[in-house]
């Protein structure tokens, strides 16, 4: 059995939390991978201000063979090879015993669930989580039916591993966390946090190749600036995927700025 490993970032977090700091383990072969990402940017900011604990766990220290074997053929026959059931349990076994009790854990598969905006707000209330990455063919369906609470799909396509779609899903849920962000109201401007896309962003210069800027952005007018900016989202929302409208929560306004802008798209193509 190998022994739970920390990650390799032992740097003491700067500042202590306001609250219980969000953990984080992820089950890998690779952990190199996943490291490497959660050592850069504002992940690393975070696991420095102690607001987001992980713990990088190596599948292959908790096998039992001298060649830390974590596949085998699949009974039945058939290409590919399966990651065996008993790695899985004895590391989230010790997960459980390291957090005092047992992470909502995730096993990240093709066959799981989209992961949304809405579920990493979801997956963000939470205490923490448990990360499991396949690899090869696929798991031992013992550890999807008896450990996984629930599965995740990036999308209809496949990975040659979990890793990639572990690290979106980090990245996703992390920066929703309390105090992550530079500023705590960033995250819901932007797209899909209200089920609508983001408006466009300009910055200096004014004039550029002879390409302005809104004037409304120049006003100093704080109200105007943000009625253009929910237009504007409604705007590429309707333009770019106006399947989301059928989910967004919409106001009253919202409904008629809609009206005004299906009217002006109108106009234009009879005048073209």
């Amino acid at each position: 059995m190998g022994i739970l490993k920390p990650t390799t970032n032992n740097q003491q977090p700067t500042t202590a939390p306001a609250g219980r700091p969000y953990t984080l383990d992820i089950v890998t072969i690779f952990p190199g991978i996943i490291e490497s990402h959660l050592s850069e940017s504002l992940i690393k900011r975070a696991r420095e201000r102690g607001l987001l604990v992980v713990g990088l766990h190596d599948l292959r220290d908790y096998t039992e063979d001298r060649h830390r074997t974590v596949d085998d053929a699949p009974y039945g026959g058939g290409a590919g090879m399966v990651m065996k059931a008993p790695p899985f349990f004895a590391v989230v076994d010790a997960v459980t015993a390291l957090r005092g009790s047992k992470p909502h854990t995730i096993m990240v598969t093709p066959q799981g669930q989209t992961f949304s905006q809405k579920r990493a707000q979801e997956l963000a209330g939470m205490d923490g989580l448990l990360i499991l990455c396949g690899h090869y063919e696929g798991v031992d369906e013992r550890v999807r039916t008896t450990l996984a609470d629930e599965e995740v799909s990036l999308g209809d396509y496949v990975l040659m591993g979990g890793e990639v779609a572990a690290m979106v899903m980090i990245e996703a849920i992390s920066r929703l966390l309390p105090g992550v962000l530079g500023a705590t109201e960033a995250h819901k401007e932007e797209s899909h946090y209200a089920g609508l896309l983001e408006y466009p962003h300009y910055t200096r210069p004014a004039e550029y190749r002879g390409l302005g800027v809104p004037e409304v952005l120049l006003s100093g007018n704080h109200g105007l600036i943000e009625l253009w900016r929910r237009r504007e989202m409604l705007r590429r929302t309707m333009q770019r995927r106006p399947e989301l409208l059928l989910k967004a929560d919409l106001t009253d306004d919202d409904k008629a700025v809609m009206c005004e802008l299906m009217k002006e798209k109108k106009a234009k193509a009879n005048n073209e």
